[in-house]
């Protein structure tokens, strides 16, 4: 068995489903005791059953502080440490200037921008402690380029991608690295659940012309929580199927 994170402790946020149920069971795979934090109680406590005594399920919702403050101390007595923090959860909603509301906007930024500040604000001691630790901050393709009528969704990936570099910076000489990664389109719940005009970046609209899988986003997340990283931080990672490298014309 592959134990590239063998001893490491990870708290992986969303992790109940899609995306983040692909990372916790390669995580358990390579050796970590895995905390799946979600508010989806039944499939969070579903999948840490399924893992067995390396993996325990708490229901945090990422916009509340207080949330945080619990999940962290919890880690810490069950498992004694934190190593690995995978800002992972994430929601995905869009419309165009004029009809989009004010609620839409602050509950896309709310979750998926403020949820990683209080997130590494929470668990910054704790991963101090435990140095070398790792934060994986799971942005998107479209924290790399504008999408069309994805104004909120756009704002807070690129705003992921600053708040990976500020932290990043202040976090390196207490041992504590910080990247994020930018998948394109991956199959995932969130993904099939959206519109069928949903704008291209959710749609595979790339050079290898297909949708991902999470387990293509995954391989990139245990090598960022992994040593064999240990020179990689306030960067971005990029698994778009080359969405982003541009356009052909024909």
């Amino acid at each position: 068995m592959n134990q590239r994170l063998k001893g490491r402790v990870a708290l992986i946020t969303g992790g109940a489903s899609g995306m983040g149920a692909a990372h916790a069971r390669a995580f358990a795979g390579a050796g970590a005791r895995i905390v799946i934090a979600d508010v989806a109680d039944e499939a969070g406590s579903a999948l840490a059953a399924e893992l067995g005594q390396s993996a325990m399920y708490l229901h945090l919702d990422v916009t509340r502080s207080a949330d945080w403050t619990a999940a962290i101390a919890e880690t810490l007595r069950i498992f004694g440490k934190l190593d690995v923090l995978v800002n992972n959860a994430g929601v995905l909603d869009g419309g165009p200037l004029g009809s989009f509301t004010e609620q839409q906007w602050a509950r896309v930024l709310d979750i998926n921008l403020t949820g990683p500040f209080l997130g590494m604000s929470a668990a910054r001691a704790a991963l101090i402690a435990a140095r070398p630790a790792s934060v994986i901050n799971i942005s998107s393709a479209a924290g790399m380029q504008g999408v069309s009528g994805m104004h909120a969704y756009t704002a807070s990936k690129f705003g992921v991608r600053g708040l990976t570099k500020s932290a990043a910076l202040e976090l390196a000489p207490h041992g504590v690295r910080v990247n994020s990664v930018h998948p394109g389109g991956i199959l995932t719940p969130m993904i099939a659940g959206a519109a069928t005009d949903a704008p291209a970046i959710d749609r595979g609209d790339n050079t290898l012309g297909r949708l991902g899988l999470p387990e293509e986003v995954t391989d990139l997340v245990v090598f960022l929580a992994s040593g064999e990283s240990s020179y990689c931080t306030g960067a971005e990672f990029v698994v778009d199927g080359g969405m982003t490298a541009g356009s052909t014309f024909s």
